[in-house]
C-alpha cells in the first residue's frame, strides 16, 4: 500500500537524509541498478517539482539513466539499516545485483517504469526533463581540487527529474 504525499510537507526530511545518503533507483530493461547519493535538491522549476541528482559520468547508473530517462529517490523513513548506504555506495551494478546482494524488496511503480525499494520507504518517481554536465571552468578553483582533482575529471551529470510520484510505501 501506498500513502500519496506532497512532497513540499517532506522536503525537510528528504533534505537531511540527504547529508546521510539516499539510493537513486534506475531501471532499463530487466535490469534494475541502485547507488547511494548525497548530493542532490528537491524545489520548483518551470512550474514543475523536481529533484536535482548529481551522477558522475563515469557510473553504471548514468548509462541507465541515459537510456531510460527516468529514476526514484528512495528514502529513509523510520528505521533504516545503515548498511545499505555503505553497500550501494562502494559497489558497481555493473559487476554484482546489489537490490539482489541485500535482499532489498522492489516495490512496483505508479507512474513511471523504476521501482521504489520498500526498505527505504518515502519514495520519489521522477522523470528527466533536463540535464547539464557540470562545466569544470566555472567550478571554484578549491571546490575542483577536493572534488575533482587529477588530469581528467570525473565530472557530475545534473538529472533534473520532474516529481510524478511522491508516496510512503506501507506494509
Amino acid at each position: 500500500m501506498k500513502q500519496e504525499i506532497d512532497v513540499f510537507d517532506y522536503a525537510g526530511t528528504i533534505c537531511h537524509a540527504l547529508r546521510k545518503g539516499v539510493l537513486l533507483t534506475t531501471k532499463a530493461g530487466d535490469k534494475v541498478n541502485t547507488m547511494t547519493i548525497g548530493w542532490g535538491k528537491i524545489g520548483v522549476e518551470w512550474n514543475r517539482p523536481v529533484f536535482i541528482a548529481y551522477v558522475r559520468e563515469s557510473r553504471f547508473t548514468r548509462s541507465i539513466l541515459d537510456e531510460n530517462g527516468e529514476f526514484t529517490v528512495n528514502i529513509p523513513y523510520g528505521v533504516c539499516d545503515s548498511k545499505i548506504f555503505g553497500y550501494c555506495g562502494s559497489k558497481s551494478g555493473r559487476d554484482t545485483d546489489k537490490i539482489q546482494d541485500l535482499s532489498l524488496t522492489l516495490e512496483p511503480p505508479v507512474a513511471i517504469q523504476v521501482p521504489g525499494i520498500r526498505e527505504l520507504p518515502l519514495t520519489l518517481e521522477c522523470k528527466v526533463i533536463y540535464q547539464q554536465l557540470q562545466d569544470l571552468e566555472q567550478i571554484p578553483e578549491e571546490i575542483r581540487q577536493q572534488f575533482y582533482p587529477g588530469q581528467t575529471p570525473d565530472l557530475h551529470i545534473a538529472y533534473y527529474g520532474e516529481i510524478v510520484g511522491a508516496y510512503i510505501i506501507k506494509e
